[in-house]
Formats: structure tokens, sequence, C-alpha cells
């Protein structure tokens, strides 16, 4: 099967494209090869379910920073197609260019009523993706019935830097192990798709293989969306004074400058060091120590700068 083509180009759009850009794009797109305006040319409905694809990735700011982050391959390792249409709707849109609007998710995967009923009550209503789907589409729903799916569990760590895991997995033939390559930066709920590793149908036909991915806490490092915090103490004159620590990192320890007069829970940026691959950025979340027990001295020295205001 070949690759498909790369979004953008199939928009005919550059990566640094606006929102209103790729719009435009895909409107003009629309309008020429909606399956309405090419009857019976399989070729234009082909390029139209391949443009409202690039399009429901690209207006997608979720998914279009993952498509450009890990390109075609590994973008389609992480979104099914199912996935890809998903909250996708164009109806307004449709409407305007002067077609039958609708969900386009609906249309290519929950028509599949299509092809029931008369010549006549199909021939009324506005092309939709049924009739043009019927030979890929049916086969893939049936594929999706020998799809496997299985949850992984990995240590925080290996989320962070990637990793390969090999699974034993139950299928129809019996146990088959399955090597699992896993993109650094992977988050918890997650999925990677290994395609063709799901149950044996007829012959030629077998399903997918779905790893939802479950990653374990770290002591030290906690995640929020692609950043990472970590927590330091410090003393009270450091605190009040200013100093430098060292602090952990997924690059490794970096020394961090604390500011005088840095208050209890206050937070410094470490850009860039957040979740690998991510843009993300480290938070040292800075907690100043204050000791229950004083020495004779200390509490001397503390009533001196009491006396002197502070």
């Amino acid at each position: 099967m070949a690759a498909k083509q790369d979004y953008y180009d199939l928009l005919g759009v550059s990566k640094t494209a606006t929102e209103e850009d790729i719009k435009k794009a895909y409107r003009k797109l629309a309008l020429k090869y909606h399956p309405d305006r090419n009857p019976g040319n399989k070729e234009a409905e082909e390029k139209f379910k391949q443009i409202n694809e690039a399009y429901a990735v690209l207006s997608d700011p979720e998914k279009r920073k993952q498509f450009d982050q890990f390109g075609m391959g590994g973008f389609q390792q992480r979104y099914s197609e199912e996935d890809i249409f998903r909250g996708f709707n164009v109806g307004d849109l449709f409407k305007d260019l002067g077609f039958g609007g609708g969900d386009i998710f609906s249309m290519i995967f929950g028509n599949r009523g299509a092809g029931r009923g008369s010549r006549q009550q199909r021939q009324q209503q506005p092309w939709d993706f049924g009739d043009y789907i019927t030979r890929e589409q049916r086969g893939a729903e049936a594929s999706r019935d020998l799809d496997l799916h299985y949850e992984l569990e990995i240590p925080f760590m290996d989320a962070m830097h990637g990793a390969e895991k090999r699974i034993s997995l139950a299928t129809q033939s019996g146990t088959e192990e399955v090597n699992v390559k896993i993109p650094k930066g992977i988050a918890t709920g997650k999925k990677l798709r290994l395609k063709g590793k799901g149950n044996t149908g007829r012959p030629g036909q077998r399903g997918d293989l779905y790893i939802t991915m479950k990653v374990g806490e770290h002591p030290v490092f906690k995640r929020t969306g692609n950043d990472l915090y970590v927590t330091k103490e410090v003393k009270v004159t450091d605190a009040l004074l200013g100093t430098v620590v060292e602090v952990p990192s997924i690059a490794g320890p970096k020394r961090v400058t604390v500011p005088p007069g840095l208050r209890s829970h206050s937070k410094v940026r470490l850009k860039g060091l957040g979740v690998p691959g991510e843009n993300g950025d480290e938070y040292v979340e800075v907690v100043i120590d204050i000791p229950k027990k004083l020495t004779e001295k200390q509490k001397a020295l503390l009533e001196e700068l009491r006396k002197e205001g502070l």
C-alpha cells in the first residue's frame, strides 16, 4: 500500500500556514472535488476524502502539533482513522458552499445504512461518503471487529526517553510475542496502533492492535501536560540571601539560581527541560525549610535579627 501524501501537500499549504490559510485552501479543494460536482468520478471521491482527512488534522491544534512532530508515519501510529475524524464537523462550511451539511465523522464511519433503502430514496439525498466508502470502509468495519486492545504500563523514565517492550498477546491463533516501540514523551491514555497485529479473519484480512499507555509515577518528577515539576528545599538564610542549588532534570542535574527574597513555593522555570520532544518546561518549586528546633546560638542570632527589624 502506497504511503499517504503529506497533509500540507494535500491542501497545498506550507507548514507555517495560519488557521485561516488552511481553511481557505480546504474550501477551494472541497468545492473542486466534492462528489456532487463530480458524479461517478471515483478519483475525485478519493481526493475528497483525502483533503477532508488532511483538514481534520491540520484544523485541530493538538493533532497538527502531533503531525508536525512525528510526521505521517509516527502520527498514524498514534491516531486511527476514527481518531482523526472524531469531533470533526464541517457541516456549516458545506452549506456555505452549497452542499448538504452533516457530521463528516458520521458520514464516513457512521453511515452503515449506506446502500439500504430504495434507489429513489438514495438519489433524493445529498451525496455522502457512504456510497464511496463501501469498497474500503465496510471492509475496514469488519477489520475493526478483529482489532485487539491492550493496556501497557511502563516506568516514568521509559516514557520520557522512549523504549522498546516485548509483550505477550492472546490472539485467536494463540499467544504471540509483539515488539512495541514506545516514542519518547508519550503520556498516559495515548494509544499506539500496530497495523496487522490483531486477530485474523478471512484470507488477507487482519485487525490491528491498539495499545493504551499507562505511565507509572515518579518519586521526583511530576508531569502536567508537557511540563515537569520538581520540588527543592532551601534553608531560610539561602532564601533570604539567595543561593545556587542543584536540581534534577530529565537531561541530567542542572544548577539553578535562587534569587534573594524568594517566597516559599515560588517556582523557577527551566525553559525547554520539560517532557522530551514536547516543547515543555521544567518548573522548580522552591520550598523554604523552617527548622522545628533551634540551637541556643541560633536563637540568640535570631533575636538580634529581630531587634534589627527582620
